[in-house]
């Protein structure tokens, strides 16, 4: 599934490509997504410019003269921008054609989103927690919004409503580096040993940002090159093999329906 790096990296991708470009046509080919792509969405779009694009946790916001469109990747959505007459491939579900370009998205799994808001005050933003890089991220907000929590670590980093885009792959990798173990419930961790958690949250993130996120099967940037975050990775993925650390071995497990790698000596 993209995760905040691939989703960051689509919306940079874009940014650099379709910024203040005009839409000339809007094409549905199929609109069963995740949910319904609505039919007005054609006439919404239709002759909008797009002026620029943020994210909100891993919903990338395309800002129009009037309103927004809003994208959710999905389990296996991706987005790419290539010539107007390149040929459309299988699960190509929604083009938006410009001038001598045209930006595909694609899903095989078909667990993306595709809106057309009038405003960002919408249930879907208005859940999510905070932003991992951003100020609202301080040194201390893991501890303070842990007490009462009884999941495991790894769970509550994952949980959207606490902060977003911190996925599976993510979290392996951020709490190798602080030496924590998966396991460990959320309010059993120390204040500084969060603190340690969050600076290595925002160091793994900013790393894989820089390194155009990880491609381990669907995700490709907006230019159609892989990400190389997966050259770089410690732990996750790496089941049996020799950890980078202490030459011990890398455990898997199963923590809530997904697969957790760890190193049982370095993560205490």
């Amino acid at each position: 599934m993209p995760e905040l790096p691939e989703v960051e990296t689509t919306k940079n991708g874009l940014a650099k490509l379709l910024a203040n470009k005009t839409i000339t046509k809007v094409e549905i080919r199929n609109p069963n997504l995740r949910w319904r792509v609505d039919d007005s969405i054609q006439f919404h779009l239709n002759y909008q410019t797009l002026r620029s694009f943020s994210r909100r946790g891993k919903y990338i916001i395309f800002n129009l003269d009037k309103g927004y469109l809003m994208i959710h990747l999905g389990m296996s959505g991706k987005i790419n921008v290539v010539d107007i007459n390149e040929p459309i491939k299988k699960h190509d579900h929604f083009l938006l054609y410009f001038d001598k370009k045209v930006m595909r998205f694609n899903d095989p799994r078909r667990f993306g989103s595709i809106f057309y808001l009038k405003s960002l005050d919408h249930k879907l933003l208005n859940s999510l927690g905070v932003e991992p890089l951003e100020d609202s991220f301080h040194k201390n907000y893991l501890f303070e919004n842990s007490r009462n929590k009884t999941q495991n670590v790894k769970a509550f980093i994952m949980d959207s409503k606490i902060v977003v885009g911190v996925g599976n792959i993510y979290a392996c990798e951020s709490l190798f580096k602080a030496g924590i173990n998966p396991k460990t419930k959320a309010n059993k961790i120390s204040k500084q040993r969060y603190i340690n958690l969050r600076n290595n949250i925002k160091k793994v993130l900013d790393k894989a940002i820089k390194a155009g996120g990880t491609t381990l099967q669907d995700f490709s940037q907006v230019n159609g090159k892989p990400g190389y975050f997966s050259q770089e990775l410690s732990v996750y993925g790496r089941e049996n093999e020799n950890c980078f650390n202490c030459n011990g071995k890398i455990s898997r497990i199963i923590q809530n329906q997904r697969s957790t790698f760890y190193c049982t000596k370095c993560q205490k």
